[in-house]
C-alpha cells in the first residue's frame, strides 16, 4: 500500500490481517527453492505459524497493505530486554517495491520508541534477500551474542537450517528517528 506520494504505508496489524500472514510467509518458499533446490521435508518449507499465534508474544506486528489484505509483515519480539526481528515477509508478487525496507525501518522506529537501543535478527549470511539486504539497512553480523541469540542459533542448528549456508545474528543500533 502506498500513499498519494508513492511512499509505502506501514501500520500495526489488525485482527482481519492475522489469518493472511502465514500465506505471505509460505509464498516465499519458491524463492528459497531457487537458491537451495527442492525443499520437500525441509524446515524452510514447513507451514508458517498462523498470524494469530504471533500476537501473544511481547512485541509488535506491522503490516503493509489494506486491512484484511496484507502484502507483507514484520514481527518483532521483545526477548530478555532486547528487540528481535523474528520474521520479515513480503509476498513475492509485491517484492522489489520497498515494502520490506519500509517494514524494517518502521520496526526499528517502533522499537526505539519502546525504549530499545538495539535490534537483532537471525538470517542466512550469503543469501541476497537475507544478509546483504539487512546489511543495506544498517545491520551488521554480530560476534558477541546475547544469550537468547545464541539459543536461537542453536534452535536453528537443531532444525538443520544451517545446512543451506551460514546462519548468523545481525544487529543494528537504534537511533532517534529523523523528523518527517
Amino acid at each position: 500500500m502506498t500513499d498519494h506520494q508513492g511512499a509505502v504505508t506501514v501500520r500495526h496489524a489488525r485482527a482481519a490481517d492475522l489469518r493472511h500472514l502465514a500465506a505471505i510467509e509460505d509464498a516465499g518458499v519458491p524463492l528459497f527453492e531457487e537458491a537451495y533446490g527442492d525443499l520437500t521435508g525441509d524446515p524452510l518449507s514447513s507451514p508458517a505459524p498462523d498470524g494469530r499465534d504471533r500476537v501473544g508474544e511481547p512485541g509488535f506486528l506491522l503490516v503493509t497493505g489494506e486491512v484484511g489484505e496484507p502484502t507483507g509483515f514484520a514481527h518483532v519480539t521483545y526477548v530478555d530486554g532486547s528487540a528481535h526481528l523474528a520474521q520479515l515477509s513480503v509476498h513475492p508478487s509485491r517484492m522489489r517495491r520497498g515494502l520490506g525496507s519500509a517494514l524494517v525501518r518502521e520496526a526499528m522506529r517502533e522499537a526505539w520508541h519502546a525504549g530499545y537501543a538495539r535490534m537483532s535478527l537471525t538470517t542466512y549470511r550469503d543469501l541476497a534477500f537475507n544478509g546483504p539486504f539487512y546489511a543495506g539497512l544498517g545491520f551488521a553480523e554480530e560476534t558477541r551474542l546475547e544469550p537468547f541469540e545464541a539459543r536461537q542459533l542453536e534452535r536453528e542448528h537443531r532444525l538443520g537450517l544451517d545446512r543451506h549456508g551460514p546462519r548468523v545474528v545481525m544487529s543494528t543500533r537504534l537511533r532517534r528517528p529523523a523528523a518527517p
